[in-house]
Parts: structure tokens; sequence; C-alpha cells
């Protein structure tokens, strides 16, 4: 009963949101109000069911809401339910041929066009209704007609729209003793005010007829390539909804403590769509879609399960049944105000600035004005046929410039380096004199055999008639025969930036760093702002503590593959944990350590040792005197226990190592007396035993920790063991029941269906030397 509580308070929630968001917009598109109310049941229990995102809510799709309205408007409604139940069969079977990750490759500039087109179309008629009139067929003729609409608008029908759109507007913006009002769903509280205000007043309102059977969908007339299209939009528009959706849901769920629900399956959630459609066609409902709003606030409500977004449709369906007097009281100038508020957010100026900095705006305002004055398919067509044009655009555009600096030259080739740019590169390399020092500075994401094959044999050329040339990629190392297409690594080496001095010139730590730093300024920090920018606002929320040495082949972001906001880290020599009652120059990894399980709440924590580990080498040492005081042989102390563990004496592993006082036991977690070992190979050595045993005995003096402890017999917080061998880049897992470090490898790294990532579709960083 505790597992189903959340799920089961976070259903209620997104029930209050959905009912009145389906009302307004079965109203918007000219279809029977309770068709949106049929969407959002059978999307709660179809889609619910049998999707792959566990966590999205689907119902009627706000994306779809124009396109509806148009087929409603020329084939009548019965044959519109047909035309979503073939919508649904083309899911099924795009779902069955497993494409429904192609469908991220579209461009986010493409996408957000079309949304924000809808958007506008929406908001644009639903201002009708809003003054008391019906909204045209399409948003040139709404524009048109908004003029005189206004002058004989309605008298009390625009008063409850604005009083609508404030209570939205305004309700999760309450302070003080009003904030505890904000549990309340903003648009149900929204409704509910409009609908008290309005009692007294004559308007339209929410009819809802008796319940009957449905009647079967009608096949429509007209031309079959007419007929197609309208089946081909609606596929594709709610598919990209649902998918989009889903990863947006799936992103936001990764951010918040505790458990999680599976990574979304997109074959899976395609099919789930499908399944609903077909239902809801076949039932007399709208086309179905998954819905960001509502999945956000799914998540947002704490759901853990798809028991939260089947139970939010049980809960529709009981409504349409048992609360049809009370939604009729609904004047539909409050169900109007909503969805056209739900259409102006659609356009999004975020969106439109992370565009304009990626240099796709063109893509997304022909999008936008295509999908206005023509329809979603065209607007969609169109967003393809300019973002194909920009793109070849950027093969054909290469810069290339040589200038003159102080005992070198510069050669800057920006662009994609194809053979299209060949010609201009040599002409420019043509102008560098001979014997000069030559820096060649590729700043591209893209190098083709022609371009280096010219690079490489200008370079030869040179240095055989006594200049020197240093032919950089844009990892700041020398140009070699290609690898994987001339994959760059994403960083550059101290040792390679030579754009903060002469090519022939020593390099100086400071002029590194300087170089390191503006090498960032220039190409890291315009990709990284934004997400930075995100988590200043938001404040960190690391997921995992990973505890490892301060030596510096170590880069932890590297071998995590994390990001800002993911790892809090803590770095020692020999990625040591002092147990408590060690002296107060611990008191630093002990700090860091509770301030990231209590306050931070991580669900993980992580040692890690390494390869070649100096902290081991000295505890070797013959000249290692354990009653020495410098600050170092003082620190290395805390690896005394590893050296008994590697000793096989494990009755000393459980002692501080500055105080004669055992280490308080705890439950929490068993940890292998034995010395520890690899699964698939043999120890190198004493040093990397020693490195092995060290993660299993700072992993005990974790446990003796009393807030690590209490989380780890909870169970909200688990502990984790790891080897990093730095010349094979291998990383071995322990396997705390048995001491043993096991490899881990490419394909154990995504068990079962690959999670898709959030947001956008991750993009290769390129950088300067």
């Amino acid at each position: 009963m505790r597992s189903l509580r959340p799920d089961l308070s976070a259903s209620i929630t997104v029930f209050l949101i959905a009912v009145p968001l389906s009302l307004g917009i079965a109203l918007a598109t000219g279809a029977p109000l309770q068709s949106g109310l049929v969407a959002a049941a059978v999307g709660g229990i179809v889609a619910g069911s049998l999707g792959g995102a566990p966590l999205q809510v689907s119902g009627g799709a706000t994306s779809l809401v124009v396109v509806t309205a148009g087929l409603v408007d020329r084939y009548g409604w019965r044959a519109t339910c047909a035309i979503t139940v073939l919508a649904g069969l083309a899911q099924l079977l795009l779902g069955g041929l497993r494409v429904a990750r192609a469908a991220l490759a579209v461009s986010p500039a493409i996408v957000h066009g079309m949304l924000a087109g809808i958007g506008m179309v929406i908001a644009v008629g639903q201002l009708h209704v809003v003054l008391g009139g019906t909204p045209q067929i399409s948003a040139v003729a709404n524009l048109a007609a908004l003029p005189e609409q206004l002058v004989h608008a309605h008298r009390t029908t625009p008063v409850i729209g604005a009083l609508t759109l404030a209570v939205l507007i305004g309700w999760p913006r309450l302070r003080g003793r009003a904030r505890m009002l904000r549990a309340v769903p903003a648009p149900l509280a929204a409704i509910a005010l409009a609908t008290a205000a309005s009692a007294a007043w004559s308007m339209p309102r929410v009819e809802l007829p008796r319940w009957s059977a449905p009647g079967l969908p009608a096949v429509p007339g007209g031309p079959v390539t007419a007929v197609v299209a309208a089946v081909l939009t609606v596929t594709l528009v709610a598919s990209m909804e649902s998918l989009l959706s889903a990863v947006a849901v799936d992103a936001l769920q990764s951010k918040r403590p505790g458990p999680h629900a599976p990574p979304a399956r997109l074959d899976r959630e395609l099919l789930g769509q499908g399944a609903a459609n077909v239902m809801s066609g076949l039932l007399g409902g709208l086309p179905v879609a998954g819905g960001a709003m509502r999945g956000s606030a799914n998540v947002e409500a704490g759901a853990r399960t798809r028991r939260s977004t089947v139970l939010h449709g049980v809960w529709v369906l009981s409504c349409a049944g048992l609360a049809a007097g009370i939604l009729e009281q609904i004047p539909l100038a409050a169900l109007a105000a909503l969805v056209m508020l739900v259409g102006m957010r659609m356009v999004s100026f975020a969106h439109i600035r992370h565009i304009q900095r990626h240099r796709e705006f063109p893509v997304y305002a022909v999008t936008l004005g295509t999908v206005v004055v023509f329809g979603v398919l065209q607007g969609v067509l169109a967003g393809i046929a300019v973002a194909v044009v920009l793109a070849l655009r950027s093969l054909t555009h290469t810069r290339v410039s040589v200038s003159a600096e102080e005992g070198c030259h510069r050669v800057r080739v920006s662009g994609q380096l194809t053979f299209l740019a060949v010609p201009r590169l040599t002409k420019a390399l043509a102008e560098v004199p001979a014997q000069a020092s030559v820096m060649v500075e590729l700043d591209g994401s893209f190098m083709d055999h022609a371009a280096y094959e010219a690079l490489n044999a200008w370079c030869t050329r040179h240095r055989s008639r006594g200049g020197h040339a240093m032919l950089g990629d844009a990892a700041g190392r020398t140009v070699s025969e290609p690898v994987s297409s001339h994959a760059c690594r994403p960083w550059t080496p101290w040792r390679n930036h030579h754009c903060t001095r002469p090519v022939a010139a020593p390099a100086t730590s400071g002029g590194q760093l300087l170089g390191g730093v503006s090498n960032f300024q220039r190409h890291t920090a315009p990709l990284v702002r934004d997400e930075l920018a995100r988590l200043a606002r938001e404040g960190q929320s690391p997921g995992h503590l990973f505890l490892t040495c301060a030596d510096s082949r170590l880069i932890t972001s590297m071998i995590t593959s994390s990001g800002p906001g993911d790892l809090f880290t803590v770095r020692n020599v020999g990625n040591m944990v002092p147990p408590p009652g060690s002296d107060d120059s611990c008191d630093s990894v002990a700090a860091a350590v509770e301030y990231a399980v209590d306050v931070l709440q991580v669900s993980g924590i992580t040692v890690c040792g390494h390869s070649g580990c100096g902290a081991m080498q000295a505890l070797l040492g013959s000249d290692h005197e354990p009653g020495a005081q410098t600050p170092l042989a003082r620190w290395l102390r805390h690896g005394r226990p590893s050296l008994a563990r590697l000793a096989g004496d494990s009755t000393d592993s459980g002692r501080a190592p500055a105080h004669d006082a055992p280490i308080p036991a705890t439950p929490a977690v068993t940890m292998p007396a034995a010395v520890p070992s690899l699964a698939d190979r043999p120890v190198a050595d004493d040093q990397e035993r020693l490195a092995l045993a060290n993660v299993i005995t700072q992993l005990e003096h974790l446990t003796a920790h009393p807030r690590v402890a209490r989380r780890v017999v909870d169970g909200t917080l688990q502990l984790h063991g790891m080897y990093f061998h730095v010349a094979e880049a291998q990383a071995y897992i322990l396997d705390r029941p048995t001491g043993v470090f096991t490899a881990v490898l490419p394909e154990a790294a995504a068990p079962g269906p690959p999670a898709d990532p959030p947001g956008e579709p991750a993009a290769t960083l390129i950088t300067k030397v």
C-alpha cells in the first residue's frame, strides 16, 4: 500500500488538470466535448498500460488541435474518427518497424517552429471564443475577422476569459499563507473560480450529450490523396509530440532524488500511442498523444510507476459518467482561455534564443510561418527543405585566412573542410613564406580525405624547404592518418596549446593554463552556458558522490561520462576516507561526506582507486616511517589498514589509523576479509593489489560514519568500489561479497533497451588548439 500512495496522489493531481484541458481541446477542435474525455481516458488506460514511457500521460493532442479542427470541418466528426483509427494503425506499423528513434533526428528548430506555429493558431482561434464568437477555419481568416469580433464582443465572456487567464498566471506565484493553495492545480482553480463567477450570468456553457453507444467511424469522402495526407499529418504530429514529450519527461524524472521509473522505450511508446489512437477513434475520441505538460505534472506530483497514468484515466472515465452535471456548469469562455494560454506558451522565447545561437532561426521562422499560413504538414516539409539547404551551404562555405604573428604565421580554417574548399586552402597556404614557422588551426567538426591529403602534402613540402609547420586538428594534436573519420578528442592537452605562444618557444605552466581557459571561453563555454545558467538558478542536485585520488591522470568527468551538476567530487592523495575519531585535519573529507549525504541527498557513493598510485607506492616503500610527522606521512596513516588487509590480517583493518579505538561496527555493508582480485586477469604486482585493497578499506571507513550507515541500512544510499587502470583506460567495479573487481565492458554499460538522451541529441564537442 505504501508503494501505491505516491502514484495514487499523482494520479489525482493529473486528473484534475486533464479534465478541463481535455474539454478545452475538444472545444477548440469543434468536436463533441465528450470526445476530449474519451481521449483522456483511453490515453491514460491504454497508452499508460502499453506504452514505453511509464510516467508520460497521454490524452487529447494539443499539437493536433488545428489539424483536427480542419478535419472536422472538411470531413465531419465520424470521418475524423476514422482518420484517427488509420493514424493509430500507421503508428503501430512504425513502432513495429522500430523507427521511433529516427523521429528525434528532425532538427529541433523544425519541431519548435511547428509547435510555435500551432500555438499561435490555437491562441488566435480561441480568442474569438473568449470574445463570444466562433473561430474561423484558418489562422489567416481568424486574424482578418478579429477587428470585427472585438467591436461586437460579448458583454460577459471576455470578463470570464480574463479572470481565467489571471488565475492561471497568478496561481503559481502565490506567496505567504496563500502559498498552500498552490497544492490545487492552477487549471482546476481557474475553471472552478470562473464557473462560480459566471453562475449569475447567461453565457454559452459545456453541453455533454447523454452517454450512448458510439457510432462507428465513417469512411472519409473526397480524394484519396487528401485522406492519405490527413492520416500522415496526424501520424507525424502525434508521434513527434509523444516521442519528444517522452524524452522530456525522462529528463525531468532523472533530476529528482529517489527511485526512478525505467527509461523510455520509444518504439514501445509508439506502439502504445498507436493502440490508444485506434481505440480512441473507435470510441469517438480525439486523436491521442503524450503531453509534456501532463507528464511533467505527473513527475512533479511524485509518480513512481505507470499506475499513476492508468489511474488518472480511470478517474477521467468515472468523472465522465458521474459528474456530467457539474461539468455542464463550466462556461466555454473559461475553457477557451485555458487552451489559449496553452497555445501561447507553445511559443518559447528560450527556444528561440537557443535556436538563434545555433544559427537555425531561418528554419524556425519558415516552419512557423508556413504552419500558420498553410498547415502543419506543409510547415514541417518547408522546414526540412530549409534545413537541408542550410546544411549544404555550411559544407560549401569555408573561411580560410592567413595572419602574421610574432614568431610565426597562423592559418585559420573555419568551417567544414571538404574537397570543395581545397582550392581556397591551397591558395591561402601559398601565401606563407618559405622557412616560416606556421601553425595551421582547424576549427571544424569534419575534414574529408581530399582535404587531409592536401594539408599533409603541403606540410611535408614546407618542412622539406626548412620551414616549421604544425598541422593541428581541433583537439590540438598533430594531424596524422585519419582515425574514425578524423574523430577528435574532446579536450586539448596543455602540451599542445600552441595558440598561447610562438611555435618554437618553451611553454610555461601559466601560459598553458591561460591557453586552456581561453580555449574554454572560445569554444566550450558557448555550448554549456545554458546548462550552467540553469544550474546556477536551480542549485546543484548531484546524484552521486565520487571520491577518488588527486592524481592528474584521473579525469572523473571523462571516465564517468558526466557533466556539470552530475557528480559531487572529493579528491585527495590515495582516495582516503578517514574514519570517525581521526584528527581535525581530516574534517575536510568528513564534511564533504556529510554534506553530500545529508544536504545533497546523493543516492550513491563511489570510492575509486587507480593503477600507479603514488600513495600506494609510498605505503609499500621501505622509506615509509609510520611514526613520521610530515603532513604526507600523517595522511598516509589512513592507508595502514589497507596494508594490513594486504598482509591478510583482517583484524587490524577495522581500526582507526590514528587512534587505538576500533571503528564502530555497522551491519550496513558486508566487506570481504580476503585480499581482493581482478576477475579477468592476474593482479600485476603488490602496488596494484594494495590499490584494490585500499578501495575496500575506504568503503569500510565510509560505513563507520553514522550518517552513511543509517542511509545504507534504509536502502536510500548505495556504496560502490571502483578501480581504474590508467594505461588500459579500463574501469573495474567491485563485487562486494566476493572482493572481485570485474571489468566494465562497453556492451554492459546499458543493459536492456538503450535510454535516449534527455533533451536534444548530444553533439560532439570540437575545440581549437
